[in-house]
């Protein structure tokens, strides 16, 4: 009787099992994270990415989504640019980006009609206080997300960067650009350190 067959391995989820995506895969699967995305498209889109499609390593996402912050305009609409125009070129990212924002355009038209005639229903501003508070738990969710390769690297330096650029901006209030300017050169000289003692 032969042995029974090792069972199959699962993936860790740092590492990539799918091909790259092509056009039509760009913008189908963008244009689902952006339907699905109420509260805010960048929970969905991780997810979608990361763990789903395995398109990304949670290492390469985060690194993609910080340098997006950088750039001028919204961050997931940059986003989505560097992430189809990466695997398909300047074809890719219009598929992403027509993807993420061709959907909701649509039905953002359709809603901001019906909120001109009944916005002012007492009923339906509680339950867009509700909504608000969904997409603030979606938006600590994907933080923590984001979190966890530094946290299993146990990257103390990367968190404590982290922490300090989030009292600068999020408690004392510092302006973005200044602490972003301050935060950039000191994270940058900071990594080249360390590669270079891991190197020799």
């Amino acid at each position: 009787m032969p042995p029974d067959s090792p069972p199959a391995a699962v993936p860790a989820p740092d590492i990539l099992t799918s091909p790259p995506p092509g056009l039509v895969d760009l913008f189908v699967a963008f244009a689902g994270m952006s339907v699905a995305g109420f509260g805010g498209v960048l929970p969905f889109a991780r997810r979608g990415i990361v763990e789903k499609h395995r398109w990304m390593t949670a290492d390469e996402f985060n690194e993609t989504f910080a340098l997006c912050h950088f750039l001028p305009g919204p961050n997931i609409v940059n986003f989505t640019m560097v992430f189809g125009s990466r695997f398909r070129g300047v074809l890719g990212g219009i598929a992403a980006f027509t993807g993420l924002l061709g959907p909701p355009v649509v039905i953002m038209t359709i809603l901001a009609a019906l909120y001109q005639r009944f916005g002012e229903i007492e009923a339906l501003r509680h339950i867009l206080a509700g909504v608000s508070c969904a997409a603030v738990g979606l938006l600590f969710s994907v933080v923590f997300r984001m979190m966890t390769p530094l946290v299993k690297r146990r990257d103390l330096v990367a968190l404590v960067v982290m922490a300090a650029v989030f009292v600068a901006i999020g408690i004392l209030r510092l302006p973005l650009a200044a602490v972003l300017l301050a935060a950039i050169p000191v994270s940058i000289a900071i990594t080249y350190v360390m590669r270079r003692r891991a190197a020799a």
